[in-house]
C-alpha cells in the first residue's frame, strides 16, 4: 500500500511522479511547463513549484530557468541515496567503522557474482585499470583509480541491486574524505590486491574471489586503525549531493 502523502504538495508530487514512471520518459525529456501543469492539476501555482521542489530533491525533475529552461525528466543517481543514508547514520550517531564493516559485507558477495557472471569485456577493463594504476603517481588519481576498479568489480556482478547498495556505501565510506592517504608502499599492496582479485574473477573461482576481495576490503580498515585510529570512533560524515562531504 502506498503511503498517505502529508500535503497535498507531496500528493501532487506523487501524482507527477506516477506519470514519469507510467509513460516510461527518458532522462533529458520536456516534462511540459508550469502552465501546463497547472492547467491539468487543481492546485495553486506555490502548491505546485513546492510538487515540482520535491521531485527535484529526490533528482527525478531538473527545473531550469531562462527562455530555454523547462522542467527536465532526470535520473536519480546514487549521490541522492547516500545523501539520505549519511543523514540517518549521523542521526543515530553510527561510526565511521560500522560503514567499514558494511563494505566487507557486501564487496565479496559482489566479487563472487562477478565470478560467476563477468564477461571477457569486464575483466580486460579491470586490468587496464589496473596497468593505470601502475602509472599513476597522483594520490588523488590513484583513489579515483581504485575506485573505478571497484566500480567495474560491482558491475561485472550483473547484480543491479548489490551494484546499487556498492555504491551508496562506497560514497559513504571513502576513508580518503576523513584524510585517509595511500603510501606509495600501501598503493603497491592496492594493485596487488586487484591483480590477485582479478585472477580469481577471470578462473571464475567464485570462493576464491570473495575470499581475496574480503581480505582486500578488511586491510583498509586495518590501514585506517594503524594510522587514523581516531577515525574509526568518529560519527558518519553528512555527504552532500554529488558526494561532497558537508561535516
Amino acid at each position: 500500500m502506498a503511503s498517505v502523502p502529508n500535503s497535498k504538495a507531496e500528493y501532487v508530487a506523487q501524482l507527477l511522479l506516477d506519470r514519469i514512471v507510467t509513460a516510461n520518459l527518458d532522462p533529458g525529456t520536456s516534462f511540459g511547463t508550469e502552465s501546463d501543469l497547472l492547467k491539468q492539476f487543481d492546485v495553486s501555482r506555490p502548491t505546485l513549484r513546492e510538487s515540482l521542489r520535491i521531485l527535484e530533491s529526490q533528482g527525478v525533475l531538473e527545473l531550469r530557468p531562462g527562455p530555454k529552461g523547462g522542467i527536465m525528466v532526470r535520473r536519480p543517481g546514487t549521490d541522492i541515496l547516500a545523501h539520505g543514508l549519511s543523514i540517518y547514520l549521523r542521526m543515530h550517531e553510527v561510526p565511521f567503522s560500522a560503514v567499514l564493516k558494511a563494505r566487507e559485507a557486501i564487496e565479496p558477495a559482489l566479487a563472487a557474482e562477478a565470478a560467476a557472471n563477468g564477461t571477457d569485456e569486464d575483466f580486460a577493463a579491470m586490468q587496464a585499470s589496473i596497468d593505470r594504476m601502475g602509472n599513476i603517481q597522483d594520490p588523488e588519481a590513484f583513489i579515483e583509480e581504485n575506485r573505478v576498479f571497484h566500480s567495474l568489480v560491482a558491475k561485472a556482478s550483473n547484480n543491479n541491486v548489490m551494484e546499487i547498495f556498492w555504491a551508496t556505501i562506497s560514497i559513504v565510506a571513502v576513508g580518503e574524505e576523513h584524510g585517509v592517504r595511500y603510501t606509495p608502499r600501501s598503493q603497491k599492496h592496492v594493485i596487488e590486491a586487484h591483480r590477485q582479485i582479478l585472477e580469481a574473477l577471470k578462473s571464475r573461482d567464485g570462493e576464491e574471489a570473495a575470499a581475496r576481495m574480503k581480505e582486500h576490503v578488511r586491510e583498509l580498515e586495518m590501514f585506517v586503525k594503524k594510522n587514523y585510529r581516531h577515525l574509526l570512533d568518529q560519527a558518519t560524515s553528512i555527504v552532500a549531493r554529488q558526494g561532497r562531504r558537508v561535516g
